[in-house]
This record gives structure tokens, sequence and C-alpha cells, in this order.
């Protein structure tokens, strides 16, 4: 069967290509405890441990005995662009117009969306290295030439100004950036984002922040939305992460008012709305029990950081950056191996510890450095811990 040449420009998701390796081990008899085995500690893929809260579990069920089940304007539910403005308001003190506010399929829509509308072959669009992989995905399905720049620990493994100044170029449309970002689960600081926004800005492109992790900011000075930088730019956000509903696909884009129908036109070409169950759920997102559930899981990531990243540091991996967002450590193991993904490999093998290798995450220093996700709780953070300790020794 002939395919389409735009998946030649579509590269593997070795993410999903470890976790699979690690499910296969996982069920082999050395994985099991029964059979004298230790059982898989998987600290590889980017999903709380935490589901999402009752409030939120009985809307859905109620929503189902109410029949609430079709169709929604292609846009979300007016309730749900509501509450979403007013968290933006009570959370970062930012007027939101809900009508800005556009309910996607999850984040991965809302950057199809996005990248569709606005970019096209022989536009190129700028982004650091490292960054998560589908958002370059993004950009070149969109028939755009994503152009990863490699950022290093002394910008946080983050884009500058400079940056912008330097690789702008004819061809050029724009940026790309996350805020807090994954796999290093570092923020831009605020300063150096509006300096980036002023040059994007100054030379008409456009400015796409992905904020999805943005609610789980560990430091006061980086939890700002980009939002506040101006209405022309456009922040992705999502329902999986601070909210913990990964598997309910719901996300969301706020965009300048000139998008909004542009955009319309292609959701309802493209998926005609999200799930109208999962819309419905989500209300029960904002709730004050609901929200105040939420800071306490925040805060129980948090306190898995303040473990997992000394730990790693004692034992050689160093973090050089420490996360101020998300539920990501990016470290180094140069001093141990010299490649990430044989580094991985081994630690999966022989300490049933599943990581991601570097490679996903852009080739400026795949070989470097691996992610580690402390989305699980201390307990197996703890004995992974022991067990690196333990593999490195040997």
């Amino acid at each position: 069967m002939k395919l389409a040449r735009r998946l030649d420009r579509i590269e593997p998701f070795y993410v999903m290509e470890c976790a699979k390796a690690a499910a296969r081990l996982a069920a082999l008899p050395e994985c099991d405890p029964a059979q004298g085995g230790s059982p898989m500690i998987f600290l590889n893929i980017g999903e709380p441990d935490f589901t999402a809260p009752p409030a939120v579990q009985a809307a859905a069920e109620a929503a189902i005995r109410a029949g609430k089940s079709q169709y929604t304007d292609a846009n979300g539910l007016p309730a749900l662009r509501e509450a979403i403005s007013g968290w933006y308001a009570s959370r970062f003190g930012l007027t939101i117009a809900p009508e800005r506010i556009i309910v996607t399929a999850g984040a991965s829509a809302a950057l199809q969306l996005a990248c569709m509308a606005l970019f096209e072959a022989g536009d190129e669009v700028l982004m650091p290295d490292p960054s998560y992989p589908c958002n370059r995905h993004f950009v070149a399905a969109a028939e755009a030439t994503p152009v990863a720049l490699p950022c290093g620990p002394d910008l946080r493994f983050q884009l500058g100004a400079d940056d912008v100044r330097t690789h702008w170029t004819a061809q050029t449309r724009g940026v790309l950036l996350a805020s807090p970002s994954n796999p290093t689960g570092t923020s831009i600081a605020p300063e150096a984002l509006r300096q980036i926004v002023d040059e994007v800005r100054s030379r008409g492109g456009v400015t796409i922040v992905d904020e999805i992790y943005l609610g789980l900011s560990y430091d006061d000075a980086y939890a700002r939305s980009a939002l506040a930088l101006g209405d022309d730019v456009i922040s992705v956000n999502s329902f999986s992460k601070y909210f913990n509903m990964t598997g309910w696909r719901l996300g969301w884009l706020v965009v300048p008012p000139a998008l909004v129908a542009p955009l319309e036109k292609l959701q309802q070409n493209l998926y005609i709305c999200a799930s109208s169950i999962a819309q419905h759920a989500a209300l029960a997102c904002f709730t004050p029990a609901s929200l105040a559930l939420y800071e306490t899981r925040r805060a129980a990531f948090r306190e898995r950081r303040d473990f997992i990243v000394p730990a790693l540091n004692a034992m050689g991996l160093t973090v050089p950056v420490m996360p101020d967002g998300a539920f990501y450590a990016w470290a180094d193991c140069s001093s141990v191996s010299d490649s990430s993904w044989n580094f991985c490999m081994d630690v999966l093998n022989q300490a049933h510890v599943a990581l991601t290798p570097g490679r996903d995450f852009g080739p400026a220093a795949a070989e470097r450095y691996f992610r580690l996700s402390f989305a699980s709780g201390l307990p197996q953070l703890a004995q992974a811990a022991d067990r690196l300790a333990e593999l490195i020794r040997r």
C-alpha cells in the first residue's frame, strides 16, 4: 500500500516503544514477586498516578445517566468555557473571555488545530531542543519545518530572545514553546518569555506556548501564563496533567479573537467536538473541593521532586536544572554511560526500572540525558533510587 510522503517526516515515538518493552518484561517471571522476581517500576510515562477526583467521576456518571452524550458546540460547552475562564481569573489573575477558549479532544488536538490553521509548506517554526517530540511532528504534519535549536542548562533548556533574533529567516512563521517543559520540567522566566514574544511580534510571527503543566508549577516566580503578554499569544492547555484526566482526552486552546472562527471551522470538520461526557465531567474540576484536592496533589508531586532530584544527583546522575514544574527530571547519565539509550536499556533489564532515553526529545544531547517521571508515589521512587544506586555501584 502506498503511504503519504508526510509519514516520512514523522519519527517513531520512542517513549511508547520503551513502554512496550517495559510491559513485555514486566509480564515475565523475573518481574513476578510471587516467583521471586522484582516488579517493574514505571518511571517512563508522563501520567499522574492520581485519577479524576470523586466529583469529576460522579459528574461523568450523572451525565451518562441523563443522556448528555450528544454533540456539543464545536468550540465546547459554554459552561465549560466559562469555568476555564474563571480558573484563569482566580489562579492567575487574568481576564480571558470565554469566547476565546476552544475546547479540544486533548492538547494534541489543540496543537494540531493551531498548526493546521497557521503553518503551511515552506514555513519554519522555531522550538527548543530538547522538547516534546509530538510538538515538532504536529508542525511537520502541517507541511511546515520544525527548526529545533539546541538549548543547554544555562538557558534552562529553553529558547531565548537571542535565539529568535539569530535564527529568524524569511521563512520563519513563529515559535512553539513549552513552559513548563516536557522533558525538562523547566519554565521560561517571565521576563525572558516577554522578550521572546516581543521579538516574534515585531517580525509579524506567532507565539504558541504549550502550558499543559502550568497548573503543576512549584515556584511562584515561574507560575505565570504567557497569556498575560497579550491577546495575540496562543496557549495550549489540557485536563490531563494538573486535572488528572489523561484518558478522557480533553484540552483547550486560548486564541486571539480573529482565530476563533477559523479554528471552529477546522474543529467542525476534523473532530466535530470533544467528548461530551468528558466535558460535562470536567465542569466538576472547578468546584472548591476538587480544586483543593488538586492543590494537595500538587504538593505531593513537589515532595516527590524534592526526594528524587537530590537522590539522582547523589549517584552521579546529575539534574543540572531543578524542575520548577511538571513531574520530570532531565538527568545527565554521561558519568556512567556514553549512551542514554544503552543506559536506559541496562536499567530496564537489570534493575527493572523503566526510564525514557533522550532520543525522543531532540538530537542535541540525546545520548547524554534521560527523562525520569516522578508521577509515581514516593515508595516506588525510593525503591527505584535504591535499584539505580546499586546498579551504578556494580
